[in-house]
């Protein structure tokens, strides 16, 4: 779904969930007949339930309205055959939520109607590019034994130490560079991200040794990046040794696994 339809379609809803699920102002209702006020319910007695029902209408309208907008953009992952939801669909849906949220309580219901559809055309806009990062980032990196997944709004790049490095070093194989340049040329094209590269490896060794060697290894693929023309400000370099393992060490090819680089492309 285009998201200037998306965002349009949610300006309307929401308008029309909050005009007619909000009390009127209290100006408004000493001018209206005494009818009109009886229908609106204006004894104390009842007017906090009255007030607290409108409130579940329109978080129920709205909710519904985001289910059916995402439920509308989802796409059909290329590389895997899965349907999934589009980053522009989530981008979207967390931007109206935010938006309604914080302009609610700056500006009322007016504030909340600005600030859902600001939140969700910025979201929705950020989603898109996230997605079309996945995209590229996948055509690029084919047959180079590097894993892209898309896990809601990042994309992460998974770089098998033996083949990034060379043997017990934070040295990048020559045969490698061009990866990474092709990885670089991608992350100064979406340069509204943040870059986070963490370093493992798996249980041989020293507990000291295994960490600053996964802290070099990820300090490594920074420097490199960054002498691609990558942002420096937006790279943060971290190590985990050993830890967090993503298969068992007990074999040879569990171990090879564990040792890795993975960087994470996330939205700014």
């Amino acid at each position: 779904m285009n998201i200037w339809k998306m965002s349009n379609s949610l300006c309307v809803i929401l308008r029309y969930c909050l005009k007619f699920s909000i009390m009127p102002s209290s100006s408004f209702r000493k001018k209206a007949p005494i009818y009109f006020q009886e229908n609106f319910i204006m004894q104390k007695k009842t007017s906090k339930k009255t007030i607290i029902m409108c409130k579940k209408v329109v978080v129920v309208a709205i909710a519904t309205a985001l289910l059916s907008l995402l439920a509308g953009c989802t796409t059909i992952n290329p590389y895997t055959g899965e349907q999934k939801v589009s980053g522009a669909a989530i981008g979207t849906g967390i931007g109206v939520a935010g938006g309604a949220i914080i302009g609610g309580l700056l500006g009322g219901k007016e504030g909340a109607l600005i600030g859902a559809a600001a939140g969700g055309l910025t979201g929705g806009m950020i989603g898109h590019s996230m997605d079309n990062a996945d995209v590229e980032l996948r055509q690029r990196l084919v047959g180079t034994g590097v894993q892209v997944t898309k896990v809601g709004n990042s994309v992460q790049l998974r770089m098998a130490s033996d083949v990034t490095f060379k043997t017990d070093s934070a040295d990048i194989n020559d045969s490698f560079y061009e990866t990474l340049s092709s990885v670089a040329f991608v992350l100064k094209k979406y340069n509204r991200t943040n870059i986070i590269i963490s370093g493992y490896t798996d249980n041989t060794g020293t507990p000291s040794h295994n960490q600053v060697l996964s802290e070099q290894r990820a300090k490594s693929v920074g420097n490199f990046l960054t002498s691609q023309g990558v942002g420096q400000n937006r790279i943060f370099a971290q190590g985990f040794g050993k830890r967090n393992p993503i298969v068992s060490n007990a074999t040879a090819e569990g171990r090879a696994a564990n040792r890795r680089v993975v960087i994470i492309l996330r939205p700014m």
